[in-house]
């Protein structure tokens, strides 16, 4: 399946926050058991900020959700071992068929913000029950998905990751740049840690170079490949390249 393809130039800035983005993915992992303490509210008013910039940009519905402890008090978030979460991001955007991706990679540059913020997170994809009015979901929309925030019990530990090559088949004799990229895409959180998407890199006929990225098929895959093109821009940085249609 061939990927979104998102604006180089929508990536965040992340001058609120106390990492830059690469160390906001060095130093996130997945975190599911929650201290009692509210979000700060300069977090909450830079993390506000940013969402709309989101959804005006990317015509989406994303929601920061403050203290609601009813989406994770069910047997699902329960038997995954969610504690004491109180405050997410629900993951709302219109429907079509691109709407995991796009909400993958916006997504993930929240998540990035809010640990540059001092929060912790856990992307949630099927473990959560939906709460009426915690949010809203207009018609023609679709909540896709939702993101544990908070100040975490722990700060998480590293997910196994697979080799460069196995993603990127001819990682070795790629530029640095696109090995950067690469191995930011591998610190990507994904459903059931599959790591599912693949790097290829190409030459345009005026020889600019073009990155496809695909994800095999499965559970939340879209979504896991938006948020390792989010990643791999991050880690390529300013390098002139486009992503294949």
């Amino acid at each position: 399946m061939a990927a979104l393809q998102p604006d180089p130039c929508a990536l965040l800035p992340f001058s609120a926050g106390q990492l830059t983005p690469m160390q906001a993915i060095e130093a996130r992992h997945a975190v599911r058991s929650y201290t009692d303490e509210p979000l700060a509210p300069e977090a909450v008013e830079v993390l506000r900020e940013a969402i709309a910039r989101v959804n005006e940009e990317a015509n989406l519905n994303i929601q920061l959700v403050l203290d609601e402890p009813r989406a994770f008090t069910g047997f699902k978030a329960r038997l995954v071992n969610f504690t004491n979460v109180r405050n997410y991001l629900a993951l709302v955007g219109p429907e079509c068929k691109e709407l995991d991706g796009i909400l993958g990679y916006y997504g993930e540059q929240l998540v990035l913000l809010a640990q540059s913020l001092g929060l912790n997170s856990c992307w949630v994809g099927g473990t959560y029950k939906v709460v009426n009015r915690a949010y809203n979901v207009d018609l023609g929309q679709k909540l896709t998905a939702v993101v544990a925030l908070g100040y975490g019990a722990t700060q998480g530990t590293p997910h196994r990751s697979k080799a460069p090559q196995e993603v990127a088949p001819g990682y070795a004799d790629a530029p640095e740049w696109f090995q950067r990229g690469v191995d930011a895409a591998l610190l990507a959180p994904t459903a059931l840690n599959q790591q599912k998407f693949s790097f290829a890199l190409g030459v345009e006929e005026d020889g600019a170079p073009v990155v496809r990225a695909t994800t095999k098929r499965g559970a939340f895959t879209q979504m896991d490949l938006g948020i390792a093109q989010c990643h791999f821009e991050i880690g390529a940085g300013p390098v002139l390249y486009r992503w294949a249609e």
